[in-house]
């Protein structure tokens, strides 16, 4: 029998977000029995392609096929309406005729828009991976009329405002998560950061993780990290944040960089940048901040939760999916810094607390958040689709 072969399209470029390792560990771990996995990067390998061969995957690079994207992301490579009506679709077409694939699988708004046309006219099925926010144009509008599956990471993601039911065709189904087989030390950790840092190895240090892009409000966690010094006045209190901008947001770190000085924090302050692998700093952080708002569901709140690590994160979103405030994290009103205060101390003066939260969030992200359960599910969707029977909607708890 015909393995099922998916191919998997990406923006190639220096940045490799939690969408891009999700999908890309995802094909790496399907059964190659039944199923043959082709990772295609636009314009460049960059990070995702370094990060393909780290899995064992092979990709092909298309060079020259301009993309769509929204006006207001000047991003490279971008093409109009009539240029991608003219030169894009044709150009993708003749892709998928040398491919082949049974199912594309798009796991980001710009492959969304860009793949969803050329696969329904070539007769391949389109597995619509939802990552972003439920009032996406393109999952309202787009999704709902020629997508075959529509599979969200949360329910808060969901389509909100669909065009047409999609009940019948979308499931939530978390993201697969890589866990490392042995957890750090934490105290050790924690040491090799202050030491790093030239710090004292009481600092405490509160840590942020992800991409410098709106959503995730780094800048408001500039404010929490100056409303938590100004709270412990006898302490060294210090911010790490972990992460690069992204071409759409370029500017944002400067403007975060702006606010550390206005509020007196430079020497309190530390951009670290990105780092892979990233477990080690998340296990030596005091306690990881999530101030986002509108986040799908945060890759790295995960992680910190496995790796034991606590979370105080916003009241919004994923987040609220994601944590049983009180008991495997902590959830606080969004907006307002003051409001991570009181949890954030709670952590760093009750020992017996701080290891309650953190043995209840290892236990529970354990459990969910698997890559195996989530290889599962996708593969008998994948198997579902190229039978042609309708998949029923599956809801993770």
């Amino acid at each position: 029998m015909r393995r099922i072969r998916i191919l998997f399209p990406f923006v190639g470029g220096p940045v490799l977000g939690g969408s891009h390792i999700s999908a890309l560990s995802l094909a790496a771990a399907l059964d190659p029995n039944r199923f043959e996995a082709r990772v295609l990067v636009h314009f460049e390998p960059g990070a995702i392609g370094q990060k393909a061969r780290e899995l064992g995957l092979d990709y092909e690079v298309l060079e020259d096929t301009p993309l769509m994207s929204s006006p207001g992301l000047p991003l490279p490579g971008r093409v109009g309406g009539l240029g991608y009506l003219t030169r894009t679709l044709p150009a993708l077409r003749r892709t998928l005729k040398k491919i082949d694939p049974d199912i594309v699988h798009t796991n980001e708004g710009r492959m969304h828009a860009n793949w969803i046309m050329p696969s329904k006219l070539s007769g391949c099925r389109h597995l619509w991976h939802h990552r972003q926010d439920p009032a996406a144009k393109g999952a309202n509008m787009l999704a709902p009329l020629l997508a075959d599956h529509i599979v969200s990471v949360s329910h808060y993601a969901m389509p909100s405002r669909p065009i047409r039911p999609i009940g019948d065709r979308a499931s939530v189904i978390r993201s697969p998560f890589d866990f490392p087989a042995i957890r750090p030390d934490r105290a050790n950790s924690h040491d090799k950061l202050c030491d790093e840092l030239g710090l004292p190895r009481d600092a405490v240090l509160l840590g942020y993780f992800g991409s410098i892009i709106k959503r995730k409000r780094p800048d408001g966690f500039v404010r929490v990290v100056d409303a938590v010094r100004r709270a412990l006045p006898g302490r060294q209190v210090h911010g790490l944040l972990f992460g690069d901008t992204v071409d759409a947001t370029r500017g944002l770190d400067e403007t975060c960089k702006a606010l550390v000085s206005s509020l007196g924090l430079n020497d309190n302050f530390h951009f670290m940048g990105f780092r892979s692998p990233v477990f080690e700093a998340m296990s030596g952080v005091d306690v990881m901040l999530v101030p986002a708002v509108n986040e799908p569901f945060g890759r790295t709140l995960i992680e910190s939760m496995y790796l034991g690590t606590p979370v105080v994160a916003t009241r919004h979103g994923g987040n609220i999916e994601a944590i049983s405030d009180g008991l495997t994290g902590f959830l606080v009103e969004p907006d307002d810094p003051e409001s991570f205060v009181e949890p954030i101390c709670k952590l760093l003066n009750d020992l017996l607390l701080q290891t309650r939260i953190a043995d209840a969030a290892q236990a529970d992200a354990a459990a969910k958040y698997g890559a195996e359960r989530h290889v599962s599910e996708i593969s008998r969707l994948y198997e579902q689709l190229v039978e042609g029977t309708q998949v029923a909607g599956t809801a993770y708890a």
